[in-house]
């Protein structure tokens, strides 16, 4: 018999205030035009006072664990992939477990900006398929609008809030055909000053604000997530022909379709959701895939792949059957 993580179900949240370019455009240099033309970005949330990261990935847990139809008290893992947790410390996962209602179980963040969902969901399968544990919330969640510069037009535009969540459970099978199939994460801490935030406890004892090279950023996203996506695949000993729907990283709209024909990929078999949520880092993998369930897309026997790289550098991929 296989034991593997399968998915049970999504969810995701998003802020109440929604900010058009519009909007935006009455208190940033730029415009509607600027912002789509460069991004694909017509539309983003925003948090309001009450409306944190944890609170959020709570929402996301919640509506993920209705769907999937689990009982919270039957969570014993919960990872949330993070770079805007409320607290330095103690983790927000454990602000989400307090929140559903959950007595005890193993809660922490992980940390690899808008990869961080595929590094949560990684350590989630490893410890589903390793008995470790049984019924996992994976949560991406953030605030960046609070750590942006809203003074520098180039990358304020760019960025959202939200939160979604999967609900990951143990199934054992003679074929093991569903679940997760496959994993690849890199990193390479060379380029740290392309993308990164300007602040941090152990530093300057600030928040800090993002800054990004954005011209480099992109010319080594699309190499690395074109580069991941053909080793998943590999991995699992499928081809690229294989994929239903590539749910990818939603950091620009221009990255996603040079990906796309990078991998000689229809544009048709790949979720896009930035237009509306703008770049939500962790968060925007899972709420991609969620909006993709929900609005019937993704259905029971596809084959999907998530992909994302962010800060660091971090990137992976990940190879699922619904």
């Amino acid at each position: 018999m296989i034991r593997r993580a399968i998915l049970l179900g999504t969810g995701s949240a998003l802020p109440a205030r929604a900010v058009s370019n519009a909007e935006l455009a009455q208190t940033v240099d730029t415009s509607d035009e600027w912002i789509v033309e460069r991004t694909g970005i017509r539309n983003r949330y925003i948090a309001g006072d009450g409306e944190t990261t944890a609170s959020l990935a709570a929402d996301a847990a919640q509506a993920a664990l209705d769907a999937a139809g689990v009982a919270a008290q039957d969570i014993d893992l919960i990872i949330l992939a993070t770079a805007t947790p409320d607290q330095t410390f103690p983790a927000s996962a454990t602000r989400v477990q307090a929140a559903l209602g959950i007595d005890d179980c193993v809660a922490f963040d992980v940390a690899a900006v808008c990869s961080g969902f595929l590094y949560a969901m990684t350590v989630a399968d490893s410890m589903i398929c390793s008995g470790a544990a049984r019924r996992a919330l994976v949560i991406g969640a953030e605030t960046f609008s609070r750590i942006l510069d809203w003074e520098d037009r180039t990358t304020c535009v760019l960025f959202g809030d939200g939160a979604g969540a999967v609900v990951l459970g143990a199934e054992e099978s003679a074929d093991g055909a569903r679940g997760i199939l496959a994993s690849k994460l890199h990193a390479d801490g060379r380029h740290n000053g392309l993308l990164y935030v300007d602040g941090g406890p152990s530093t300057t004892q600030t928040v800090g604000k993002l800054r990004m090279k954005g011209q480099e950023v992109f010319r080594h996203a699309v190499v690395n997530l074109a580069s991941v996506l053909n080793e998943v695949m590999a991995t699992a000993g499928l081809s690229n022909s294989d994929i239903d729907w590539l749910v990818p990283h939603q950091a620009n709209a221009r990255i996603l379709d040079a990906t796309a024909r990078k991998l000689k990929l229809s544009p048709d078999r790949v979720v896009v959701t930035v237009d509306r949520h703008a770049n939500t880092s962790a968060a925007s993998v899972p709420l991609a895939l969620d909006c993709a369930v929900r609005d019937g897309r993704i259905k029971p026997g596809d084959l999907i792949v998530l992909e994302a790289m962010g800060g660091g550098f971090t990137w992976g991929a990940c190879v699922l059957r619904v």
